[in-house]
């Protein structure tokens, strides 16, 4: 271990970078007529942004709008093929992230840049380290800095051991280290729970306050009007709205700019009958990846013609419920029936082959392998149909991807290129269309609409309720209490492992179901049963 070239004290880094302060007047940041092209598609077209210095800025617009590769460019990753980067009113020609962090500027990336064997302190300092100290100096200041901005975390636990709002603490943490003026956050709260997230905003707001200036990408607009100060909107590359007061602008609007019509709002889809059980666990037990028990005699049904939302704090079994019943994790003790079999030992061949579909909430380190190309990851579930002997069928494999890019909205370049240069909801799109295609009678999904835009997360709950409507028995895991409240017919509350709550979506008040999220309330009315 080696030593930040900060001192290690208890609350972390300095708040300031030291040196005399730039003129007020100057914008922290200014992005003047930024292009980027790619082979097959132009990121960024001219698009410009200014942000004040001490200000919580919103960067806002649909999936492939440019967000994202404008971020890219401002944090060094990528170098504009035209136009010109300022901070403070210098210009600045970035080759590396190093260089941009040199001049104050971190960022924290929606996918996750951690090595996994690492440890929690290891991956926050580094390459901020100078000589070799002791791990323990390390730990504690790193549990301090987290505890300072309310990132609760182990500093001694390996990042693989970690959920993914976990993970993400980790990511905001390095760039708090770095004590970065600057601060780039893309789709932050992706990963948190409706309560996480008022307590980053409330982070992001003081950190504001002190003079650190915050760009925040995200598509929720209720965060983006509930703790920023100025928005930007980008459409198809371009800059369509610059610096609005978010005071002085309501949701509607920034929605209607991202998606240049008036936005399709989600209203809650009717209800229908619920036919027989497809889905249902008993008295599971199994551990997580440390050997620690995740789930503690877990109980829960669903039915043909049911989305049962499960809602909880990240970390409480969630992601080891989910990959249970998809096979990927180890059953200790109790059962797994689907569509009435007991599939407990089967193999996740044999529980796909029985109509299971299963939509990861790591969609790159589970659902997708990014070094793959776009078509070889459409059919990776179907793969056998598409062979001529021993070998790929090259024209029916393409023909299927090429299927699954028209009807999910996925945009991408060559089909026969990587597909770890799709945007992130992109990506997401590609996963769900290829586990939903083909009808699968049990769909099992873990934050399906993690990242996507208005549009994009409209898609996915449309499909999902699609599939309600065929008869598919539908588990939604998700952290976003608005998306469960919206679509689920049954609502559960995971914490500790168990289901510990039942409320109903239309009547549930949100504190109550945070109550029980955190574990101070048992308010059932049925504890995950065969309703």
């Amino acid at each position: 271990m080696t030593e930040p070239s900060h001192p290690i004290g208890p609350t972390g880094p300095s708040e300031t970078s030291g040196g005399d302060a730039p003129s007020v007047e100057l914008p922290a940041v200014e992005l003047r007529d930024i292009w980027k092209r790619f082979p097959g598609v132009v990121a960024n077209a001219g698009a410009s942004l200014r942000v004040r210095r001490g200000s919580v800025h919103a960067v806002l617009g649909e999936n492939g709008a440019g967000k994202s590769t404008l971020m890219n460019v401002l944090s060094g990753v990528y170098r504009p093929d035209e136009g010109e980067v300022r901070i403070d009113g210098v210009a600045h020609h970035f080759r590396t992230p190093a260089d941009a962090l040199a001049a104050g500027v971190g960022m924290v990336h929606q996918e996750f840049r951690l090595v996994p064997s690492f440890t929690v302190a290891e991956n926050v300092v580094l390459g901020a380290c100078e000589r070799i100290v002791r791990r323990p100096a390390v730990e504690s200041a790193v549990e301090a800095l987290a505890g300072r901005f309310g990132l609760a975390i182990e500093p001694d636990r390996p990042v693989w051991q970690l959920s993914m709002g976990e993970r993400q603490r980790v990511e905001i943490l390095k760039a708090l280290w770095r004590d970065a003026r600057i601060l780039i956050l893309d789709e932050p709260t992706a990963v948190l729970t409706p309560g996480e997230a008022d307590e980053l905003g409330a982070v992001l707001r003081h950190m504001a306050d002190d003079g650190r200036t915050i760009v925040f990408i995200s598509h929720k607009l209720h965060e983006v009007t509930g703790f920023c100060d100025e928005a930007t909107v980008l459409r198809g590359g371009k800059t369509v709205a610059a610096s609005l007061s978010v005071a002085d602008t309501d949701a509607s609007e920034l929605a209607g700019l991202m998606v240049g019509a008036s936005p399709v709002i989600t209203e809650r889809p009717p209800a229908r009958e619920a036919g027989e059980i497809r889905l249902q666990v008993r008295d599971l037990r199994c551990s997580d990846d440390r050997g620690l028990p995740a789930l503690n005699g877990l109980d829960l049904a669903v039915r043909s013609g049911q989305i049962v939302g499960v809602a909880g704090v990240a970390g409480n079994g969630q992601r080891e419920l989910a990959q249970a019943i998809a096979g990927l994790r180890h059953v200790e003790s109790g059962t797994v029936h689907l569509v009435g079999e007991d599939r407990t030992d089967a193999t996740p061949r044999q529980r796909f082959a029985d109509g299971l579909g299963y939509i990861p909430e790591d969609r790159i380190g589970v659902g997708l392998a990014p070094r793959l190309s776009v078509t070889d990851n459409a059919v990776l579930r179907t793969y056998g149909r598409h062979r001529r002997g021993p070998f790929l069928d090259a024209a029916s494999a393409t023909g299927h991807c090429r299927d699954l890019v028209d009807r999910f909205g996925v945009r991408t370049g060559p089909l026969d290129e990587p597909i770890a240069g799709l945007s992130g909801g992109n990506l997401q799109r590609l996963l769900v269309g290829r586990e939903l295609v083909g009808g699968p009678r049990v769909v099992v999904a873990a934050q399906p609409t993690r990242g996507l835009d208005v549009q994009g997360v409209k898609a996915i709950q449309d499909l999902l309720v699609g599939e309600r409507d065929a008869g598919a028995a539908v588990l939604l895991i998700s952290e976003d209490l608005d998306e469960l409240s919206t679509l689920a017919d049954r609502l559960l509350v995971m914490h500790a492992g168990r289901i510990v709550a039942e409320f109903d979506p239309v009547t549930a008040e949100r504190h109550a179901i945070g109550e029980a999220m955190i574990g101070h309330a048992e308010t059932a009315d049925d504890t995950g049963g065969d309703q």
